[in-house]
């Protein structure tokens, strides 16, 4: 096989669905530092900074890591839906949320970000054509609306729209369609593979804003601020990755989506922590609300023509440890 031709696995076997649901599962707990880390970062970071900044830490941990592991090399047509990919959320969800967190709370973005797995199950079923049943979807936007309703009681959010409601919008639109091309590159490619090349394929963009950013004004910050964006950058913007996009290839992406409805609760949990903003009942009703709505988001199948996918392909192993059997 030559270096950059497709992997490929001898008689893929379907992995059970709570295997994508776990890997999701692990994504979604790393993802859920996000908004209050970010609003931590941009209290002393130009959010410019603090959005395209972090790809450029990740890109440099991904061109390590496929270095060292020289995995297959993307073919022509792949190169284009990477960009798309990394368009969604190495460059699009980290700037435009940056960008928001400036004049707006944690609390209010989770409200937001709260549409994001619906919005991705959408993506999902324009882009892979899964089918889910009707009953998923009245549980999706039952958790999009236990979301919102859930963070406004709990901390007062709501009020006309504003320019930082705008912005979150494009993040939750420009997230999901990251994520549903994403999942499907992830299981030609692999998912840590999948992140790292959107990665690389955004470095040179997003080095020449940086650069052109810490030239203009060096960047000064507490200690907090850096160990925030070091998170964003590490785990926010490349270890999470693994194993969400992991999760969206091995299951139905619009059940896997799901988990996500999970985040705002995780987010505004680690704001009461890290932040040091409230926390009442009517939160932690909120809370158990919107964890029996993805309960049972997850548990609804797709009703035809989308069982769990096949393992993905294991792209992990260099292309050229695998060599052709001789015949003698």
């Amino acid at each position: 096989m030559k270096h950059d031709d497709s992997a490929t696995t001898e008689n893929p076997s379907p992995l059970p669905i709570g295997s994508g649901l776990a890997f999701g599962g692990v994504g979604v707990a790393a993802f859920s530092f996000t908004v209050p880390l970010t609003r931590v970062a941009v209290a002393d970071l130009d959010p410019l900074l603090v959005g395209v900044g972090r790809a450029v830490v990740a890109g440099i941990l991904a061109v390590a890591l496929l270095a060292i592991a020289r995995p297959r090399v993307p073919r022509a047509g792949q190169w284009m839906r990477l960009a798309v990919a990394a368009g969604g959320v190495v460059v699009g969800f980290p700037v435009l949320t940056s960008l928001a967190l400036t004049s707006t709370t944690a609390a209010h973005a989770a409200v937001v970000v709260g549409l994001l797995p619906a919005a991705t199950a959408v993506a999902a079923v324009l882009r892979t054509g899964e089918r889910p049943p009707t009953r998923f979807w009245v549980f999706a936007v039952a958790g999009a609306v236990a979301v919102g309703v859930f963070s406004s009681l709990g901390h007062g959010s709501f009020g006309p729209p504003r320019v930082g409601d705008l912005l979150l919008l494009g993040a939750v639109v420009a997230g999901a369609i990251g994520y549903a091309e994403g999942g499907v590159l992830a299981r030609e490619l692999g998912a840590w593979q999948t992140i790292s090349w959107a990665l690389v394929v955004a470095l040179p963009v997003t080095t020449v804003v940086t650069a052109i950013l810490t030239t203009r004004s060096t960047p000064t910050a507490d200690g907090a601020a850096w160990a925030a964006f070091v998170y964003l950058s590490a785990v926010s913007m490349f270890l999470g990755f693994f194993a969400w996009y992991r999760g969206l290839a091995i299951s139905p992406m619009t059940t896997v989506s799901q988990i996500q409805l999970v985040q705002p609760v995780l987010s505004l949990l680690w704001s009461v922590v890290l932040i040091g903003e409230g926390l009442s009942t009517a939160v932690a009703v909120g809370a158990a609300a919107i964890i029996a709505c993805a309960t049972c988001a997850v548990r609804s199948r797709p009703s035809t023509g989308s069982t769990s996918p096949a393992a993905p392909p294991r792209s992990a192993v260099p292309a050229r440890s695998r060599r052709p059997r001789v015949s003698h």
